[in-house]
């Protein structure tokens, strides 16, 4: 048998649930034992508030050039690239030289970060002014040709994040098991399978970034009405199961990306101790995850260094309370 193949994640919201998953973080550390073998953490994908080359869902408010680097120093210390949703399909040339999206880019071009891009405008302009990140293909490009997709991914990009509506099409994921190793499958999307009015969900939120239009949400008439839970995730077409990543795995498919970005808390939780923990420890990472993050909440309440403050608040979505992490976060607990 050969040696274990190490499966990589890629985590929604590093600013917006920036506790959770720092938290997360520092328990795995911790207690590896208690996580599935071989997992790691590929990166923390998002956008800081505000930013115009933001898409796929608008974020709203501005960060501090201090807060920003308190951020990207708490995820890279650590060794885990923060990843931009710079995907806002409405770019043009203009706006590739907005003043706050290039400091972010500065502050954040040490080699080790990554963008995912899906106009050529942006694309192009970050190959060469920023040459140290690595490119992906974004899903939002609704890529569902498989030779437009087999195409894609012979391109310079480091990942293509294939679209959710062909996580199970067994005629393409054989197409492409050659390039499997480019190949980011995101398993857990809430959204209908085969809505028709993704592509339009996309530009409105793109626009929505653009014009700071937060009074105007899209209104997506197969929006779930009910509570939005990981338990409706697992409902959907495209939801692939933790039993079914090895076979995925075996064919050379490591990176996954699971869904979060203007979402609750609690469903990104959810799927964190779904995919991530052993079946067995589910109940003790829990209790460690929501003591820490009950505690530091408490201690923001209170004024303590970390203290309240909005950050910004996704299209349809709650403020964030809490100031943005330092370079470090308590401990989960290591075992006694």
């Amino acid at each position: 048998m050969g040696e274990k193949r190490e499966i990589y994640w890629h985590l929604p919201g590093f600013c917006y649930f920036r506790f959770l998953n720092q938290v997360l973080l520092n328990l795995m550390k911790d207690y590896p034992e208690r996580f599935c073998d071989g997992y790691k953490i590929g990166s923390v994908y998002g956008t800081f508030p505000g930013a115009v080359w933001n898409g796929g869902r608008a974020v709203f408010g501005i960060a501090a050039k201090t807060d920003i680097k308190k951020i990207l120093q708490a995820y890279n210390s650590k060794g885990v690239p923060v990843r931009f949703t710079w995907t806002n399909s409405l770019l043009t040339e203009k706006h590739v030289n907005d003043t706050y999206c290039n400091l972010i880019m500065q502050l954040a071009d040490n080699g080790m970060n990554q963008v995912l891009a899906n106009t050529q405008v942006l694309e192009e302009y970050v190959r060469r002014e920023y040459p140290g990140f690595k490119i992906i293909s974004s899903t939002t490009k609704r890529m569902l040709d498989p030779e437009t997709l087999k195409a894609e991914l012979s391109k310079d990009y480091f990942l293509v994040v294939l679209d959710y509506d062909l996580n199970h099409n067994e005629e393409v994921l054989k197409m492409i098991e050659p390039y499997a190793g480019k190949v980011e499958i995101l398993v857990d999307e809430i959204c209908q399978p085969g809505c028709k009015m993704r592509a339009e969900h996309y530009r409105e939120e793109s626009r929505m970034q653009l014009e700071f239009d937060k009074e105007s949400p899209f209104r997506c008439p197969n929006r779930i009405q009910e509570s939005r839970t990981f338990a409706e995730c697992r409902k959907r077409a495209g939801f692939i199961s933790k039993e079914e990543i090895a076979s995925y795995a075996d064919r050379g498919f490591v990176n996954f990306k699971l869904v979060g970005r203007g979402l609750p808390e609690e469903l990104v939780k959810e799927s964190y101790l779904y995919y991530l923990v052993k079946n067995e420890e589910r109940e003790f990472i829990r209790t460690k995850l929501e003591r820490t993050l009950a505690e530091l909440r408490g201690a923001a309440a209170g004024g303590a260094p970390g203290g309240a403050g909005p950050m910004g608040r996704p299209a349809g979505g709650r403020p964030v309370g809490g100031r943005p992490m330092q370079g470090h976060m308590p401990k989960g607990g290591r075992k006694r």
